[in-house]
């Protein structure tokens, strides 16, 4: 499991892989990190302008500002107590004041921070109201931030991303110096684990001059562990390890460093490392930012920085110490009620128990955890639980376990898509709608434009009967003029409206159909009550692995080019589909046996012929396939095209437990019914062993050489 991220909110799990990012997109960014100048530099002090303004960086009173600023850098430690001092201290401030608009913004921080959705709504209604004309546009920056880190701390990346951008320019640039940072930060960290690196950099280069400007050196060191992540993210290690490097100097070089900074820039450092497998490293930073949260009292990131320490060993196959730190860990995160790092320390525990071969025990901790997970909202991360989870399970020799984990898996994830795809398809429509609305107000001006023109033209007709024939023709000639611009008009929103019904069934990357595409195509094949034809799902190996060792940009030269494989494999009218991340779903109507191996072996052997070229590169690449012809033999039972695939799937996931660079293909399963189908298939590895069902096992081609 990837441990938790420190920067921006050190608090979140985030278990998820980072997003693919496009190669312009990778070149963009390695460019604008450029820009930022984040090269080691400033041992040297604050300007005095600096420093002159972080003497008053809340408002007059002073003892405010002091109480502010020892909240804020202590807010991870016992962010619960802090609330209570927050809602105290803004009794104390006058409605609709500046003083009150940065304490509601450090509420709304610390109330995120807890995941404490009562204080977040009572932030939020308050801001809402604000009574001040002046400041009103900067109040709902501060409601969007607050609402912001709320989502981003359950796992909804996309509500916090776009919560964000609905905060008014206007806001952010009449906010506080301190609100706008805090808005700044925020968005770069979100749009960058969104994959939107273009609008991270852009964040972070304004956070960083922000942080600048107060003169407080700790607020510094944050921005520049943001932006060391930053570089990592775009596949730049060495800028990345600079910049942690500096941030960890400057936080040691400040005359009043506070044990929670120093806890933050070790934990940010670590993981650095660990992305760089400098396991060695990340443990040393790991037990130093344990050191300082100790010195801190900060039961919840201690038990954090506990949790992320035994990440560490379970990646070194220490089982039994990762277990102890684990077990520690739990014990804390539940007297500090820190529901994140209950649920990591309860996965790790649980991975750590199954390595151990306690595997029931261990199981039983990691499906708690998920639960926790889907409790809280973050579907993506307890999708990544049930993967990590099938892994172990299939290490450990639990087939069972391993196929029903990775049935979870896919549930979810079909889940996170579906959601994802519902959602763009309605920003979609609404801009759409907006943009039709705004065509319709523009004929409808014309036509009035006309009505008018008529009727004058009827006026012109009564004063001058002796020009009636001219009268008339000019007539026709205004209503021919106009019914050709009305006809041009609708073809051009015809136009349109194709054009982006298009687009929203279409993979920007490869160019191959989506999911939304193929549920209109599939009811064809499955328009007499089940599928008609044979279903191929395809995942390409150690994907993930491409990517840290190559880059995102040759993950993507792998996507591209094996979508193109495909495609020259088959047919004008054959389905080829991007199924998600690095997975293709083929869809064609031949049933027969013998036809459909043929495909399936075709398929190994192009993916895996030559090497994908990427640059001077060349990157091997295998995938697993799954199939199967539907209805099944040899009873000729017809399945739902959500049930054929789900049975593609497994037996795809068993090419993969098998030793991948393989296909795997249904022949018959022996059933009469849905119900006899379902209960075969959540055991088709046992089944297959009994008799029950026949498989067809195929090899691909050895690869150049191996990952």
């Amino acid at each position: 499991m990837s441990m938790a991220l420190p920067v921006s909110a050190p608090t979140v799990t985030n278990r998820r892989p980072s997003p693919r990012r496009p190669a312009h997109a990778l070149a963009g960014l390695c460019c604008a990190l450029l820009v930022l100048g984040c090269q080691p530099s400033t041992d040297k002090p604050a300007e005095p302008a600096a420093s002159a303004s972080a003497a008053s960086l809340v408002g007059s009173d002073k003892q405010l500002d002091e109480a502010v600023d020892r909240i804020e850098r202590s807010a991870r430690a016992r962010p619960r107590e802090h609330l209570k001092e927050l809602a105290l201290l803004q009794a104390k401030t006058a409605p609709g004041s500046d003083e009150r608009l940065h304490l509601l913004g450090l509420r709304g921080e610390v109330a995120g921070l807890s995941i404490d959705r009562a204080s977040i709504e009572q932030v939020v209604n308050e801001l809402d109201q604000w009574p001040n004309a002046k400041s009103a546009a900067a109040a709902k920056v501060v409601a969007a931030t607050t609402l912001a880190r709320f989502h981003r701390e359950r796992g909804d990346l996309r509500e916090a991303v776009k919560v964000l951008r609905q905060a008014p320019a206007e806001g952010v640039a009449a906010a506080p110096m301190l609100l706008q940072l805090r808005y700044q930060q925020l968005r770069s960290f979100a749009e960058s684990d969104a994959g939107n690196l273009d609008a991270s950099v852009m964040a972070a280069d304004k956070a960083l001059k922000l942080a600048e400007r107060s003169g407080q050196i700790w607020r510094k060191v944050l921005v520049l562990a943001d932006i060391a992540s930053l570089y990592m993210r775009s596949q730049q290690p060495e800028r990345g390890k600079q910049t942690i490097e500096e941030a960890v100097r400057l936080a040691e070089s400040d005359p009043a460093p506070d044990p929670m900074t120093l806890n933050q820039v070790q934990t940010a450092r670590a993981i650095v490392y660990s992305l760089v497998d400098d396991l060695v490293t990340a443990r040393k930073s790991f037990e130093k930012a344990l050191e300082y949260s100790t010195q801190a009292g900060a039961p919840g990131v201690i038990a954090l920085n506990l949790a992320n320490l035994a990440d560490i060993h379970l990646r070194q196959n220490q089982f039994a110490r990762a277990l102890e730190l684990a077990t520690q860990a739990l014990q804390l995160a539940r007297e500090a009620h820190q529901l994140s790092a209950e649920s990591l320390s309860l996965h790790n525990s649980g991975i750590a128990k199954i390595a151990l071969k306690r595997v029931e025990e261990g199981k039983q901790e990691v499906r708690q955890s998920i639960t926790m997970d889907e409790q809280q909202g973050a579907i993506s991360i307890a999708a990544d639980g049930w993967a990590e989870l099938g892994t172990y399970l299939e290490k450990a020799g639990d087939w069972a376990g391993a196929i029903d984990a990775h049935h979870r898996y896919r549930e979810l994830i079909d889940r996170v898509l579906r959601e994802e795809s519902r959602k763009t398809v309605l920003e979609q429509q609404e801009r759409y709608d907006a943009e039709q609305r705004g065509k319709e107000i523009e004929l409808l001006n014309r036509g009035n434009s006309l009505k008018a023109e008529q009727i004058r033209a009827r006026d012109l007709q009564l004063k001058l009967w002796a020009a009636l024939g001219g009268c008339i023709v000019l007539s026709a000639a205004l209503l021919g003029l106009a019914y050709q611009r009305i006809r041009k008009t609708n073809q051009a929103l015809a136009t349109s409206n194709e054009s982006l019904k298009i687009q929203s069934e279409r993979d920007p990357l490869t160019g191959l159909a989506n999911r939304r595409h193929f549920q209109a195509a599939i009811k064809r094949l499955a328009s007499k009550g089940g599928l008609s034809g044979t279903v191929f799902l395809i995942d390409i190996d150690h994907f993930k692995r491409i990517n840290d060792q190559h880059g995102h940009a040759a993950g993507d030269s792998v996507l591209i080019e094996v979508a193109r494989r495909l495609r020259a494999a088959l047919r004008e009218d054959d389905l080829v589909v991007r199924w998600g991340g690095e997975e293709f779903l083929i869809v064609v109507e031949t049933r027969d046996p013998a036809t459909a191996q043929h495909l399936a072996q075709r398929l190994l052997d192009l993916i895996a012929q030559p090497a994908v070229q990427h640059g001077s590169l060349r990157v091997p690449v295998t995938a697993s396939i799954g199939f199967g012809s539907f209805p099944l033999a040899p009873n000729e039972l017809l399945v739902d095209w959500e049930r054929a695939i789900d049975l593609v799937d497994t037996v795809m996931y068993m090419a993969k437990a098998h030793g991948r660079n393989r296909a795997y293909g249904i022949e018959r399963m022996d059933v009469t019914d849905e119900a006899a189908l379902q209960t075969i298939s959540t055991r088709m590895e046992a089944a297959w062993h009994e008799g029950q069902v026949g498989l067809s096992v195929l090899q691909g081609p050895p690869g150049e050489s191996r990952l």
